[in-house]
């Protein structure tokens, strides 16, 4: 009977269309949200991870509900391209998740990521309890002692309170998968890999 209540728990997150909070997930499992510029490039990584159940491009940060990608893309509602992590605490964690997220982005730039520039691209930690904020403070405090690493540069990735997630429209979920071709042709073009190898090295992944 517990497994049935889990997938059943489990479909309802799923056919959520609004607000795709975890306050809905069975609690076994937990939710992370990450901002990291294209929410496209994000997925992947994570999806690699074991533990990790699910993930989901969305916005999140923002004053606009349910707002829709053209809103979020010209800028002014707040909102980040974001993806939620649904994983597995038993086989992985969030700090874990949190080593990974930092190879995906360039964590010095505060105007976006890559050739996306604007708030609704620059990247952000969201955290859901005071246990998670002091993860990540952690975890950003030793990235901020690496000063080779970023040419004397501040970390200026903000750690802030979970808001409310909104998935994005169907065709922006697993966006590497229904479309690798395109999805090479954006990193390659947009520079995102390039920069990755610059500051990470032989660490960067996700492509």
């Amino acid at each position: 009977m517990r497994i049935i209540g889990l997938i059943l728990g489990l479909a309802a997150v799923l056919a959520v269309t609004g607000a795709w909070a975890q306050n809905k997930m069975e609690n076994t499992y937990k939710t992370a949200i990450f901002a990291g510029g294209c929410f496209w490039c994000m997925q992947a990584p994570f999806e690699r991870i074991d533990g990790v159940i699910e993930t989901k491009s969305g916005y999140t940060g923002g004053t606009v509900a349910n707002p829709t990608y053209e809103q979020v893309s010209a800028g002014g509602t707040g909102h980040r391209e974001a993806i939620a992590v649904i994983y597995d605490p038993a086989k992985t964690n969030f700090k874990e998740l949190l080593e990974v997220y930092w190879l995906q982005v360039d964590p010095t730039d505060a105007g976006g990521q890559f050739c996306d520039r604007g708030e609704q691209y620059t990247t952000a930690i969201y955290y859901n309890d005071d246990d998670e904020k002091r993860i990540a403070e952690e975890s950003k405090m030793l990235l901020e002692a690496d000063d080779e690493r970023f040419a004397g540069k501040p970390v200026v990735t903000p750690i802030l309170k979970a808001a409310p997630f909104y998935a994005a429209e169907d065709y922006h979920q697993g966006y590497y998968k229904k479309n690798p071709i395109r999805y090479k042709f954006y990193r390659g073009r947009c520079g995102r890999d390039d920069r990755l190898n610059e500051v990470w090295g032989e660490k960067a992944g996700g492509h």
